[in-house]
């Protein structure tokens, strides 16, 4: 039994592809770029959408030159604007939110004190 486990052992390592693992230097630029580029492909993203553009071309700056804007900036500041853009509310001002709860509580409230 213990001769036929180490067969069965060996004939399932023959079989099994495994690559070599080759280790290297890298550099900084290699390391820290990939997380600069995600940055940036999120301002240009954001500069891509056409509600963003409509504005930017409103207040008289072409999309195309904020475009190259962003592609001459630092990693540290795509990366800070980046962090604001991700920190900013999803919708509009929140006030309207809270405009809009109290409208339905006076509605509700209205209601079960009109009876």
């Amino acid at each position: 039994m213990n001769n036929m486990l180490c067969r069965l052992l060996i004939a399932l390592m023959a079989w099994t592809p495994f690559q070599m693992a080759h280790a290297g230097m890298i550099g900084t630029e290699q390391f820290v770029s990939p997380a600069g580029s995600a940055d940036r492909t999120t301002v240009l993203n954001v500069l891509g959408r056409t509600d963003v553009a409509g504005q930017l071309q409103s207040l008289g700056i072409d999309p195309a030159q904020a475009r190259d804007r962003v592609q001459a900036m630092s990693d540290q500041e795509i990366t800070a604007l980046a962090n604001r853009l991700e920190s900013l509310p999803a919708g509009a001002s929140s006030s309207g939110g809270v405009i809009l709860v109290i409208i339905i509580v006076a509605a509700v409230w209205w209601y079960m004190y009109k009876r």
